[in-house]
């Protein structure tokens, strides 16, 4: 370690350090952390998985509790997992007790005796999750105001998992709160893997504090990293593959969704590997005992869904594999930062495509991951709904509280944002008329319609906030054909209007709609002969307009690089590059099939798509079709009449609202104490990237008939 760091850690910290840890030196990022968090600066701490970054912040937090003699509860550290926070708590609790300070575990699982235990005599730093703190704030049975006197510092783990998510806005306000009854400002220490925009974190971090605050991200040294893509086809070739390469080896396998999950398991276990499982459906015990079965295993396989992502300990892998691609290069950063731990080992993933879209989805992320590219971490946008569960929350907390007082309780600036601020008296009297709140002479309590579903009976509903993932299963009867985002749901199909049904093209074939259960995020279809309508087609996330833009490039020749492909992949996607032969690189489409149907090949990703065919919802009367890479056109449609649309089309004039499904604002948390307008602003404000369809309509259109 440096002659800087040690002199201002505490010697008790540097003792355990050295001689009980047997470290020999601080990794780049502690020892660049040690100076800001021992001065209370608030930090965004950047590195990838398994970069030291808990032990970043720990570290100076207990060389302070030692120097400034801190006392009860000084620091919390919060997790999005309850999983994380239990693989955390052993470590945590390690480092705590060598310098005589204790760590607790606080979330849904924790009995209420060891509960009691800590509110009787707090830890010194205590892991919890955002929701298991609100629930803390509205709990009669604790005594709030005296186990948070004493904070000092907020960590939190998992920063961009939360930023861009609607538990983070929820955060946030939980924070806030916390820090009017601690009567302090709380030192924010936020890690995060790498992301694109790490000032912006720290902006969102830090939005109402008044103290400095700055990013650590040291430049990490160019590491070995072998990454290969193959394409086999089926899940049932891709389990025949793993089952026969790198035997003897620990491997982990991302699939995106449970029933594939369970599918590959048991096409592997078939093939005599041995097969260990994550995912949420599983009960937690049995979950905790696959993944420490694996930890302490060598030639075996644990399939996971991304439940395994955000660094939970599964021991030392020797390789990561994923089925087809996640949805983001910072997954993918993520899962790769699992491996190559180990002295003398390279970090690695080997990519399975199963079909053609996978294929040139993961061919279009790798060489947008190789150009250095890493998705900005965006809060949604618009977080209304978030707002009214706070002012009910407050309520709780409080026994009761003036109208005009409650948002004070969330910050000054308003911690939800300016747009949200401005709508709080419209929120307010809203929750009053519907019976949520109830108000005599300007004080709000819980009403009766409040009462019945978020009041002291039912207060679990309340915090139990934003846990569903962006995605829909579509079935039909009880088998899962596939997986759809939110987005490809919410706004409505021209044709609908003439009679029309929603079709999706899934698994190669179109599947009608009978019914959408917006709560349980379940899609039933039956066969359909309409593919002409469909309106869904892809992959199951929601693309970005740099990695379709990558797959154009693909198409139009570019392998990605620093990428070894098999003989299978290049084959496939010289395949597919004869197929799309009009692809050109830096332009848009319209292309004319065989049978008739118009696409316009836009690669400006989905929420673009959208924009965009709501704009030229003129051009698109008669069909919906709207995915990552097009949207679809009536036949009629000339590459002129586009060309003089996008043109003259002022995507400012341009609305979602009244193309946004009115049903849509079911699946968001919390929208009954919303007007029902209101909520359908913040579904419409969420879909929005106009700045990627704006470049799309400026980019050349060319035309291409397929014989």
């Amino acid at each position: 370690m440096t002659d800087a760091a040690v002199d201002r850690l505490h010697p008790a910290v540097v003792h355990h350090v050295v001689n009980t840890l047997g470290w020999s030196s601080l990794r780049p990022l502690q020892e660049a952390a040690v100076g800001p968090v021992l001065d209370g600066e608030h930090l965004v701490l950047v590195a990838p998985t398994a970069g030291g970054k808990t032990e970043a912040a720990v570290l100076p937090l207990l060389s302070r509790m030692l120097t400034e003699d801190w006392n009860g509860l000084t620091v919390l550290y919060v997790c999005p997992l309850r999983a994380l926070l239990n693989n955390l708590h052993v470590r945590l609790e390690h480092y705590a007790d060598l310098v005589g300070r204790r760590c607790g575990l606080w979330h849904g699982d924790v009995g209420p005796g060891e509960r009691s235990r800590l509110l009787r005599d707090p830890p010194d730093i205590l892991l919890t999750t955002p929701e298991s703190l609100e629930a803390i704030l509205i709990s009669p049975r604790v005594e709030h105001e005296r186990l948070l006197a004493n904070l000092r510092v907020v960590v939190i783990d998992e920063a961009h998992a939360f930023a861009g998510d609607d538990r983070g806005w929820h955060l946030q306000a939980v924070l806030e709160r916390i820090t009017r009854l601690a009567g302090r400002e709380l030192q924010r220490l936020a890690l995060s893997a790498t992301v694109g925009n790490p000032d912006e974190l720290l902006q969102w971090v830090t939005a109402t504090c008044e103290g400095p605050g700055r990013v650590i991200a040291p430049q990490a040294k160019a590491a070995d990293v072998e990454v290969t893509l193959d394409h086999v086809g089926s899940l049932d070739n891709a389990a025949i593959v793993i089952s026969r390469l790198h035997r003897g080896e620990k491997r982990l396998v991302f699939v995106d969704s449970r029933a594939r999950v369970e599918r590959l398991a048991t096409a592997l276990r078939d093939h005599e590997v041995e097969v260990f499982v994550s995912h949420g459906s599983l009960g937690r015990d049995e979950r905790r005992r696959a993944e420490d079965a694996f930890a302490q295993g060598r030639d075996c396989v644990i399939v996971a869904t991304s439940t395994l992502e955000l660094g939970i300990d599964v021991g030392d892998l020797d390789r990561v594999i994923q089925i087809d691609a996640p949805g983001t290069v910072a997954s993918f950063l993520q899962r790769l930062g699992r491996t190559g731990r180990r002295p003398g080992t390279a970090r690695n993933a080997l990519f399975l495509s199963t079909d053609d879209a996978a294929l040139l989805q993961t061919a279009g992320l790798l060489r947008a991951w190789a150009d250095g590219f890493v998705e900005p971490v965006v809060a949604p946008a618009l977080p209304l709904h978030i707002a009214a569960q706070q002012c009910l929350a407050i309520t709780l907390q409080e026994g009761g509280i003036g109208r005009h007082v409650w948002p004070r309780w969330l910050g000054e600036p308003f911690v939800l944002g300016d747009e949200t601020a401005a709508a709080v008296p419209e929120i307010t009297a809203h929750l009053v008329g519907s019976g949520m709140l109830a108000e005599d002479q300007g004080v709000l309590g819980i009403g009766g319609e409040g009462e019945a579903a978020f009041g002291r009976q039912h207060f679990l509903d309340l915090v139990s906030v934003f846990t569903s993932p962006p995605v829909f299963s579509v079935r039909h009867g009880r088998t899962e054909i596939g997986l759809v985002p939110d987005e490809a749901l919410q706004l409505r199909d021209p044709d609908k209007a003439a009679g029309g049904a929603s079709v999706l093209l899934l698994g190669g074939r179109p599947w009608q709609i009978t019914h959408v259960d917006w709560s349980r995020r379940i899609v039933h279809v039956v066969p359909s002969d309409r593919p002409g309508t469909a309106r869904w087609f892809g992959t199951a996330q929601p693309l970005g307009a740099v990695v379709c833009r990558s797959i154009r490039e693909v198409l139009a020749g570019e392998n990605p690089p620093h990428v070894i492909l098999s003989k299978r992949a290049i084959a496939h996607l010289d395949e597919l590059r004869d197929a799309h032969s009009w692809v050109r690189s830096g332009a848009t489409t319209l292309v004319r099939d065989e049978k008739g149907r118009l696409r316009w090949w836009t690669f400006a990703g989905l929420l673009a798509n959208a924009w965009l065919g709501t704009a030229l919802r003129s051009l698109r009367t008669e069909v919906s079709a709207r995915d990552n890479l097009t949207v679809t056109l009536d036949p009629s449609v000339t590459v002129d009449a586009l060309r003089e649309a996008a043109s003259t089309t002022d995507l400012d004039e341009v609305s979602l609202s009244d193309a946004v499904v009115p049903d849509a604002i079911d699946g968001l948390k919390f929208s009954e104490c919303l007007p029902r307008e209101m909520a359908i602003r913040v579904v419409s404000a969420r879909l929005d990237d106009r700045r990627n369809a704006r470049a799309a309509l400026q980019e050349t259109i060319h035309s291409a008939v397929l014989a």
